[in-house]
């Protein structure tokens, strides 16, 4: 017997109680078994139980998942660790089922496996090509389709329909769960029926580019100021409330005061304290003053109004006031840390690659409630890039885009080792250039006045040149960011072999750049010439 049908006889009642309780095809489910754990006998698959390669989130981690370090697209990556294989395989199940993506796969019938097949490669569920014809191909030579005919007999005889049956594996493993939404999106931001929300709605977390605390004034940087809150970046959302039973105590629509247009929400706690909530720099308001607002509640759209302010983000502020009338300002993250842990909402708040919640959070029993959030400067640009505050992603698999933003990535990570910035810095400076899309290359171009790598609206990587004289401007070919990107991922050049061979090849770009526009300017003077002797 073939190595293929050995896993499937053994695995084969896993990948049916996943179709009896899905609607995934127990013949798909067996066939990315044999692919992703090479027969069970993957190091995954053999140290872990882990017969699908999934990673472990910051959500899997938080909720207590137990993981293993294992070198894929680089060292150390964090890999679930199951207690058995059936845990596996119903995770497995969950990645798909809670996957906005796969959302297609599952309006096709449980025993149409070519149409899974088909779906799964569609919405990327791997990189390598013909992922769909060897999924068919495993199953049809290993007759896999058998198990979805026997389970389609036995729901059919029993009356019973797909996705109906209860997870007898959830009381007593370390899967965990995620509540969605009825749109098949993750219901991170808010949960239904605990009366807890976060203030904007996100899949996977909110960035903060300023923390609560002392900072630079942001608009006159040679002076300190206090920070009554959390700046959190946005492009015109849905701000929501945060609670039920909540009250609109103040609303200010004057947009030329220092915080803008603002809501203040007041809600009363059972020892006689109150809370406050406080948005600024709001574009829009839906609310007025008295009105009362349950959780998820949408009260304006975010935005710049406001004289003291230097781009769109919400301020998001919380006062507490005890019964005696005390009022003090604390920190939001305390406040987020609290309400999401009561309403299990999973969403992160993270501020150059640390999330703030963190700190804040109580061990749940017998859990380890300490989040790793150590992140390169490289890695934390690109999670910022392929997050829903970037209008640059890379959840649409364009390789050229993927090649854009690695360029970008690496170059910024030159930069800032070559500034000698310390460790916070170059976190910073990872922020600020994945939210501009831009990198200051000047570290690496000292002779030129300025220089810099933006991405555009169309994906394109900009190189944006200043001889002190003049301005240039020079759209990298895929030929010239490959040839980039070779040298930074050159591991046998040090970091000033790369930071030469990077300056040769701008200053091609600026010398063509130079060439052309005298060129141009000679044959506009020339024309000139012609047309006064005429």
């Amino acid at each position: 017997m073939s190595k293929n049908k050995d896993y499937a006889e053994e695995y084969a009642e896993y990948a049916m109680e996943q179709m009896r309780r899905y609607g995934i095809p127990a013949s798909v489910t067996l066939a990315q078994g044999i692919i992703e754990s090479s027969n069970g006998q993957s190091q995954l698959a053999r140290n872990e139980n882990n017969h699908f390669g999934i990673k472990a989130t910051q959500a899997w981690i938080a909720g207590g998942g137990k993981y293993s370090l294992y070198t894929d697209d680089k060292p150390n990556e964090k890999f679930c660790s199951y207690g058995n294989v059936g845990n596996s395989y119903e995770h497995h199940s969950q990645f798909l089922k809670n996957n906005q993506r796969y959302a297609g796969c599952f309006k096709l019938s449980p025993d149409d496996y070519r149409g899974w097949a088909k779906g799964l490669e569609k919405a990327g569920y791997a990189t390598a090509g013909k992922y769909a014809s060897n999924l068919v191909g495993i199953i049809e030579k290993n007759d896999l389709q058998k198990y979805d005919q026997q389970v389609m007999a036995e729901m059919k005889a029993k009356g019973q329909t797909f996705g109906t049956e209860q997870d007898h594996r959830t009381m007593n493993s370390n899967i965990v769960n995620t509540t969605y939404s009825n749109s098949g999106k993750s219901d991170h931001y808010t949960v239904n029926g605990n009366g807890y929300s976060f203030p904007l709605k996100r899949d996977e977390f909110m960035l903060v580019t300023s923390q609560f605390g002392m900072r630079k004034d942001p608009v006159d940087s040679s002076k300190q100021q206090m920070h009554k809150g959390i700046d959190i970046q946005t492009k015109l959302d849905d701000v929501l409330a945060t609670e039920n039973h909540g009250k609109v105590i103040a609303v200010n629509q004057n947009a030329h005061t220092a915080g803008g247009k603002s809501v203040t929400l007041e809600y009363q706690r059972e020892n006689g304290d109150k809370c406050q909530i406080n948005y600024l720099h709001l574009s829009s308001i839906d609310v007025k003053i008295g009105d009362d607002v349950e959780a998820g509640q949408k009260i304006g759209i975010s935005g710049n109004t406001g004289t003291r302010t230097t781009g769109e983000h919400l301020h998001f502020g919380v006062k507490q006031i005890t019964a005696d009338g005390t009022s003090r300002d604390i920190d939001p993250a305390a406040y987020l840390a609290e309400i999401g842990q009561k309403g299990n909402i999973q969403l992160q708040v993270l501020s150059n690659g640390t999330d703030l919640l963190a700190k804040y959070k109580e061990a749940a029993p017998g859990k380890n409630s300490q989040i790793d959030t150590t992140l390169s400067p490289e890695y934390w640009m690109k999670k910022l890039l392929s997050s829903e505050d970037s209008g640059v992603g890379l959840s649409s698999g364009d390789p050229i885009m993927e090649l854009v933003t690695t360029l970008f990535t690496s170059l910024m990570a030159l930069a800032v080792q070559i500034d000698g910035k310390s460790e916070e810095e170059k976190m910073q400076a990872a922020t600020d250039s994945a939210i501009k899309k831009q990198v200051d290359l000047s570290t690496l171009m000292p002779s030129l006045k300025e220089c810099s790598l933006s991405i555009q609206e169309n994906g394109k990587a900009l190189l944006q040149m200043n001889d002190g004289k003049n301005s240039y401007n020079h759209e990298l070919s895929t030929v010239e960011m490959n040839r980039l990107q070779s040298t930074l991922g050159d591991s046998g050049l040090s970091d000033t072999d790369k930071q030469q061979r990077i300056a040769g090849m701008v200053n091609n770009a600026l010398l063509t750049q130079q060439a052309s526009r005298n060129y141009e300017q000679n044959a506009s003077q020339q024309e000139n010439k012609n047309l006064q002797i005429r």
